[in-house]
């Protein structure tokens, strides 16, 4: 069965739109509020360089596993509820991973992964549904936002942290604040119940993972989100290896996110402006590429690397999630190629972050962890012509 696309008002457009981006504004603060603390963390918890990256890793294996359950609660519940639903998981469980009790931030950690995992894989499809003409503008507003909050959150880290009694616990938990503001947006929504494809296991998911097109989306997915989850993981770390203070350290992210930001708000207008997406998706992967070997090469001009790090990464991640739209015919295929690259890619994505605390915590040295990331950097740059050549499923 094909759902069509709903009709709606200009009024009902709008307050889509502003829910859209009022739940965007929480997919990834909750991830990035702790690179920053991690050295607390591990600190306050007795984690070793191994544990920490577990933890970091946490989330994106929650996307990997949990996105294909997603079009299956969304088909019983309706995608509004499901969205609203997941904000509720998303509070909850923010406030657990901040309270001071043995598990809970393990707990906490998985549950936000959890309903992060629905949103990435139920705000792509939505988005090619309802603004099929308008699929590049709104996945990059979606994204510059993500990034926009997820780049404050980063900055603010630390100082909350230090200025506050319940230190790296309250940094973290006020998140929570601003999933509540979201589900109370997201509120107009629940008149309506729509329903996704029925797309499990059906032809078009057969379709989709036997398609070489959505596997070289979904490695594209999966390289350049290897990439950004490192370094918001581990790029504090390594400023403060490198004897930058914790908060100095934190600002480096927030310059890392800002740069995706800006690189994010300006990709879709290149999207465009070209027949495929061959060139801009390669042009991205390069930076990601540049940023990596110039953090080997050349230590002492960090801040240059980390800012075309951030280019490539918030230019890769609008493409990625773009081309769930473009190498498909309709939003059917769409939310299969969502699912198969979202669920496959994150799980590819989460041996960045672990790999890299496993390979320092061996060595004692941040250089094998990035030649480990500068040869997937270079992959990633095949699979970008590959996924952006003009094909479709």
């Amino acid at each position: 069965m094909s759902v069509s696309t709903p009709v709606r008002s200009t009024a009902a457009t709008v307050l889509l739109i502003i829910g859209v981006l009022a739940v965007a504004t929480n997919l990834r603060a909750s991830i990035t509020s702790v690179g920053p603390l991690i050295h607390n963390i591990s600190q306050d918890l007795g984690l070793s360089p191994a544990g920490a990256g577990l933890l970091t890793s946490v989330p994106v294996l929650a996307f990997g596993l949990f996105s294909p359950a997603a079009p299956w609660v969304a088909r019983r519940l309706g995608l509004e509820l499901t969205v609203f639903g997941s904000l509720l998981l998303l509070i909850a469980a923010v406030l657990a991973r901040s309270l001071p009790v043995p598990g809970l931030i393990w707990a906490g950690t998985v549950g936000l992964g959890i309903a992060i995992a629905f949103f990435n894989v139920l705000l792509p499809s939505l988005i090619k549904r309802d603004f099929p003409h308008r699929l590049g503008g709104m996945t990059g507003a979606y994204t510059t936002v993500q990034t926009l909050v997820a780049a404050v959150a980063s900055g603010v880290a630390v100082p909350i942290a230090g200025q506050t009694p319940g230190g790296w616990r309250i940094s973290l938990g006020i998140w929570a604040g601003l999933a509540l503001i979201a589900a109370a947006v997201w509120l107009p929504q629940l008149r309506s119940r729509t329903l996704p494809d029925a797309v499990d296991g059906g032809p078009v998911t057969r379709r989709v993972w036997t398609s070489p097109i959505s596997w070289q989306v979904t490695i594209f997915m999966g390289l350049q989100s290897m990439s950004f989850y490192t370094f918001i993981a581990w790029l504090p770390s390594i400023m403060v290896s490198r004897g930058v203070s914790e908060a100095t350290s934190g600002l480096y992210l927030f310059v890392y996110l800002v740069a995706g930001v800006i690189a994010s708000s300006l990709t879709p207008i290149a999207l465009q402006r070209t027949a495929d997406q061959r060139v801009v998706n390669l042009g991205g992967s390069i930076l990601l590429v540049i940023g990596v070997a110039g953090l080997l090469l050349l230590p002492g001009a960090a801040m240059l690397w980390v800012i075309i790090e951030g280019l490539g990464a918030g230019s890769c991640i609008v493409l990625a999630l773009s081309l769930f739209g473009f190498r498909a015919r309709d939003h059917e295929e769409s939310a299969a190629l969502s699912g198969m690259g979202q669920s496959v890619g994150y799980l590819l994505a989460a041996v960045g972050p672990l790999a890299i605390g496993a390979l320092h915590q061996f060595t004692g040295s941040w250089i094998p962890p990035l030649l480990f990331l500068l040869f997937f950097m270079l992959a990633l740059c095949v699979f970008a012509v590959l996924s952006g050549r003009k094909r479709f499923i």
